[in-house]
């Protein structure tokens, strides 16, 4: 399965450039970083962008699909950049392309796929004002969509494990927080060590809450479903070749 496409850094545009250092808590046994403290980087600099940007928004930013392709693994005490730029945009949807760099030569190129929604996070709605004035030139009027793309059910007979999420795994808007759910190709990565370079892709298809849910593998593909057997997310990985870019580090 095409993963999401990995575009070059914009000739013109913003590029926002945000800064974190992965601490104990952040990284496995082996002392490379996580997926999930990735996830948790891109994040905090998508929002940093955001208000740095002062385009008005009162309203919500959910995660619909993000591609981590991990050339290297950021270690312990290593400082990172996270360069991010807006990549895309559609009525309702905006694509954020980031790059994560290290200062001792970690580097992740990532993709994510955000919808924009009300204040309550009901329901989408458009683009706020003065946003194709910030971070239309980086968009380049490339059109992007939220149609799902992975296969949305794992086929009968597939092996499933049980899983469970908490309540320090819940966010602000009382679901889930969609770094969490990288924590599930963690739990397999323990036991085989994370090869590099390393492709994933996750799509997110509906909110969770606390309680027990269940992993189920089949081949390349992994999903996380809810207790009443709920698809929730869809996560395909992919050995794939090597992706470089040179990345803008403007602020």
């Amino acid at each position: 399965m095409e993963l999401s496409e990995l575009v070059a850094p914009p000739a013109d545009g913003r590029v926002f450039t945000d800064r974190a250092r992965a601490g104990l808590g952040d990284v496995a046994p082996s002392g490379r970083v996580r997926l999930d403290t990735i996830a948790r980087w891109l994040q905090d600099a998508a929002f940093a962008d955001l208000l740095d940007s002062g385009v008005p928004d009162d309203g919500a930013w959910i995660v619909r699909r993000l591609r981590l392709r991990v050339e290297r693994f950021p270690r312990m005490h290593e400082s990172v950049s996270v360069a991010t730029w807006c990549s895309g945009a559609g009525g309702l949807v905006a694509e954020r392309r980031s790059t994560v760099r290290g200062e001792a030569g970690g580097l992740v190129e990532a993709s994510a796929l955000w919808v924009h929604l009300d204040p309550v996070g009901a329901r989408p709605r458009p683009m706020p004002e003065g946003f194709e004035a910030v971070y239309g030139p980086s968009a380049a009027g490339r059109h992007v969509r939220a149609r799902l793309r992975h296969r949305g059910a794992p086929p009968e007979g597939a092996a499933a494990a049980p899983w469970r999420f908490r309540a320090a795994d819940l966010d602000l808007a009382g679901h889930v927080n969609n770094a969490v759910y990288w924590q599930a190709l963690e739990e397999e990565l323990a036991g085989d060590g994370a090869r590099e370079p390393l492709d994933a892709e996750i799509e997110h298809r509906a909110a969770a809450d606390v309680g027990e849910a269940a992993i189920v593998r089949d081949g390349e593909m992994l999903w996380i479903a809810g207790a009443d057997g709920e698809v929730l997310a869809s996560l395909a990985t992919s050995p794939g070749p090597a992706v470089r870019a040179e990345t803008s580090t403007r602020t």
